[in-house]
């Protein structure tokens, strides 16, 4: 056997551990003892945990960082507690942030708690198995805890020029216009004991988070080590999901936030966003959430680079991470919506293949009975709005800029009737390469 041969057999046999998986992928920013935890994670099951507040009732494309991260750590067979902040949500993290977040009544809070748990589901094994992901809610243990208890028994244990040290205070300290109220300065103590109770109440070994959390993070560590916590736990952070240029993702270019519920960002748009990232980043990304080996990512990226007008590596991206968050039926439709968009075929399509289009791209009804009896194609595209006038669309027909349902119109008198419906209910018209309007027709 060639040495070649022998080594790369060696290395097939011998899983990589799953500490360096993670910062192969950069998933990992910094650690805590990283040589131990390192031999920890691949010795034995470790239980950890990441914390969510619940300013809203959706996680957005930032969270999918540290969610990955919780996912890949699971299947490699350590046991995730995702925590919901029920109490801690009540304050608001001043990590990363410039001013004060504004308080949550309880109501409000209840409702994202309950939306976020249900959402984290989505992503991580529940059920009866050893490594089986386990909710949990610190308001279970702020609930009954005193002021006076807490600061006699947890309060002392971390000074204020300690607290003052971390990058999440001091910052908001130097800028004094703004400054840093008592309630969110405390924020750092109440998350510090969150992982001296988990330590303490589920084993829990390593908390996670993203890179603005260490402060918070590593006072947890200490927390534990003054309360007497005999075990040594560990820190770990994700990088922020920034793009090349250093600025954050998770938005469109006009400003609206990519949610995770598909309410709020709709499958297709969610789809889009990933199908848009430049090439300076898709090959990080790509690391960073495909499920694909990175050996095979190597190998798209390699194609990728031969011939980036295919849009290779963005493609598989967009589907990957789409399914992870969605599911492979809705990213199904998603993708068949996308290539309509790019002047696809409508053959085969349904309604529900054309949905997704519907919050994205402009619509108007038109009654079956006045389709059926025959409306003209100029009069339509000028009442769409995707042409100023009948001489207009009349040139732009001429010139070949007009398609229904993506294919090319040529003759400027022609009468649509309810046969040239795209869908059972909609039909899809377009002026030039990229202006589109869907036209529902209704019964």
């Amino acid at each position: 056997m060639s040495p070649l041969i022998a080594t790369t057999l060696r290395r097939l046999m011998t899983p990589t551990p799953i500490l360096d998986e993670l910062e192969a992928r950069g998933l990992v920013q910094d650690t805590t003892g990283k040589d131990e935890l390192r031999e920890l994670l691949s010795k034995e099951s470790v239980s950890f945990y990441i914390g969510f507040d619940p300013t809203s009732t959706s996680l957005h494309a930032g969270s999918l960082v540290p969610i990955t991260l919780m996912a890949r750590l699971q299947k490699a067979g350590h046991k995730p507690y995702p925590l919901v902040g029920g109490a801690t949500g009540m304050i608001g993290d001043p990590s990363g942030k410039s001013e004060e977040r504004q308080l949550l009544d309880k109501d409000t809070l209840a409702r994202n708690v309950a939306a976020l748990r249900d959402q984290l589901a989505r992503f991580l094994q529940f059920g009866d198995a050893p490594n089986a992901a386990v909710m949990v809610n610190n308001h279970d243990w702020f609930e009954g805890c005193g002021y006076i208890e807490f600061l006699r028994d947890v309060g002392k244990h971390l000074t204020v020029n300690y607290m003052m040290g971390k990058d999440s205070v001091r910052t908001r300290l130097e800028e004094r216009d703004q400054g840093i109220s008592y309630t969110e300065f405390s924020y750092m103590l109440l998350q510090a004991y969150d992982f001296a109770v988990l330590a303490r109440r589920h084993g829990c070994r390593l908390q996670a988070g993203g890179s603005d959390q260490w402060g918070n993070i590593t006072a947890g560590i200490e927390l534990h080590r003054k309360l007497g916590g005999k075990e040594a736990i560990y820190g770990l952070t994700t990088p922020l999901l920034l793009d090349s240029k250093g600025e954050k993702m998770g938005k469109t270019a006009s400003g609206t936030r990519i949610w995770l519920d598909a309410d709020l960002t709709s499958p297709y748009a969610f789809y889009q966003y990933w199908l848009n990232v430049t090439d300076d980043d898709v090959e990080r990304l790509l690391k960073m959430f495909s499920p694909r080996s990175l050996d095979e990512l190597a190998t798209l990226v390699e194609a990728h680079r031969v011939n980036p007008a295919e849009r290779r590596a963005q493609r598989t991206l967009a589907e990957d991470v789409t399914t992870f968050v969605h599911g492979v039926d809705l990213t199904a439709r998603a993708i068949k919506a996308s290539a309509v968009m790019f002047g696809g075929t409508l053959v085969g399509l349904t309604d529900a293949d054309l949905a997704p289009l519907l919050g994205d791209v402009p619509s108007s009804e038109l009654a079956f009975a006045e389709l059926e009896a025959g409306v003209s194609l100029v009069d339509l595209v000028v009442k769409t709005g995707l042409g100023a006038s009948r001489g207009a669309v009349k040139r732009l027909v001429a010139q070949g800029g007009v398609y229904v349902n993506n294919v090319r119109v040529t003759d400027d008198g022609k009468t649509l009737t309810a046969s040239d419906r795209g869908t059972e209910t909609m039909l899809v018209l377009r002026s030039g390469k990229k202006s589109y309007h869907i036209v529902k027709v209704g019964r």
